[in-house]
């Protein structure tokens, strides 16, 4: 166990919030391209297209979200390093080549019109981004791997000054995409390159913390594949879980209503709930001693709760203001939604607490019960699926929608602490993570 002078919220609190504005920051990005989508000619097919095809990017892109995380856990020195590296590098290709196989070949077709039954030109306008982002996941790979690095040196501020480059950035591609393409592909143009310009300030970042040095710094690539393998074919099956309750909830009677109330809901979630993700990220990188665990406990306990207090708030109180003024939302909606999205107070307390369990089965190196539990949670969906559209119930489909969610986020949730208190009385290990350990 290593000693020093302690965690503070302070210094959690400074960790943290950017992080959580990276998170917000995130959003308002492709925000601001729906918005410049939403002016040009033909927008509805142009919406469309570009939503379809982020839609199966973000699917096939997932495995390579975690590539922070592993850099944070496995950067030790120039040999981890260059073997992290490589993986990062392998992974990217993988995706590259599926999003070509999308784009450029008749698994698109079979995919997009067959699988998703969209129309032809919103088909074809999916396709025609897909092939403009084939060479996004070097790039969001390389980021996240010198995002890792910065975190790891607690200059998580430079994180969420990137990501504002980025967005500055933005606004001049939108425009220079508008001289080069039309349609969706002004969309994909502006996307990749501000993410191109955003890795670039990473990597100017990452250079001036520098790397890591331990003096044995022996991981290989084959410990580095055994460790990030897991939390990449996790995050993938993670992307299954809104697009199973989408496809339980689209079965019942109000399956469409349902649909647009569950994508209403899922926005705020994002925004309130998203930044507790980041969670594992600060356990992995602030835990040293003991009573740092209880100041990051602590500190997630109050965050959840103010979470979920502003979810509430919005389900109830400034329903009118938020809901019907700011976004729109007629009367039937905001009625249907409001006791869903006031349930949805428990889901920032139940991810922040999962995301705690990963943070620390990554620390020790375990993250084989990481991708288990993502697995676990998908099959519980799976076999829920014939209950919830047995005929005869009367629930409103948004409410079985946040049911499912919920429950499935406390299955993880206990099938990780059950996993934690074994692993804690065979190894007679506390909760720290691998530091502790090596």
């Amino acid at each position: 166990m290593k000693q020093g002078t302690g965690l503070t919220w302070r210094t959690t609190a400074w960790f943290f919030f950017p992080l959580l504005l990276n998170v917000q920051l995130m959003s308002l990005s492709h925000t601001i391209i729906n918005a410049g989508l939403a002016r040009l000619e033909d927008a509805v097919v142009s919406l469309a297209s570009f939503s379809v095809a982020m839609v199966l990017h973000l699917f096939v892109a997932s495995p390579s979200y975690q590539n922070h995380t592993v850099t944070i856990a496995m950067v030790r020195g120039r040999q981890s390093f260059r073997a992290t590296f490589l993986f990062i590098l392998l992974l990217a290709g993988y995706v590259s080549l599926m999003l070509a196989l999308l784009a450029f070949t008749p698994v698109g077709t079979l995919v997009l019109n067959r699988l998703l039954g969209v129309t032809p030109d919103v088909a074809e306008g999916a396709r025609q981004v897909l092939g403009l982002l084939v060479f996004l996941p070097f790039f969001t790979g390389l980021r996240g791997l010198f995002q890792g690095l910065v975190i790891q040196a607690r200059r998580t501020s430079l994180v969420s000054l990137a990501t504002g480059v980025r967005i500055a950035a933005l606004f001049g591609y939108l425009w220079l995409g508008q001289q080069l393409f039309s349609g969706p592909e002004v969309a994909a143009f502006a996307l990749l390159f501000c993410v191109i310009t955003e890795t670039l300030v990473m990597g100017l970042f990452a250079w001036r913390v520098h790397l890591p040095a331990e003096e044995d710094d022996r991981r290989s690539f084959g410990e580095i594949f055994r460790f990030a393998f897991p939390l990449a074919y996790s995050s993938g099956l993670q992307q299954t879980i809104p697009l199973l309750i989408n496809a339980i909830i689209s079965r019942l009677p109000d399956g469409t209503l349902a649909l647009a109330a569950f994508g209403v809901i899922r926005g705020f979630l994002f925004l309130l709930a998203g930044p507790m993700r980041n969670l594992q990220q600060a356990y992995l990188t602030l835990i040293r001693q003991v009573s740092d665990t209880q100041v990051l406990l602590r500190f997630y306990r109050h965050l959840s709760l103010a979470m979920a207090v502003i979810m509430l708030a919005v389900a109830g109180p400034l329903n009118q203001l938020i809901l019907g003024r700011a976004m729109g939302l007629d009367a039937e909606m905001r009625q249907y939604i409001i006791w869903p999205l006031a349930i949805c107070a428990l889901f920032p307390v139940l991810y922040g607490g999962v995301n705690l369990l990963r943070g620390w089965f990554a620390g020790l190196h375990q993250t084989h019960l990481l991708g288990r539990s993502t697995f676990y949670k998908a099959l519980f969906l799976l076999l829920c699926w014939p209950l919830v559209v047995m005929p005869g119930w009367s629930f409103p489909g948004i409410a079985f929608g946040i049911i499912l969610l919920l429950a499935a986020e406390f299955c993880e949730a206990c099938y990780l602490y059950v996993q934690r208190r074994r692993m804690l009385d065979r190894l007679g290990l506390v909760p720290l993570g691998s530091r502790d350990v090596e």
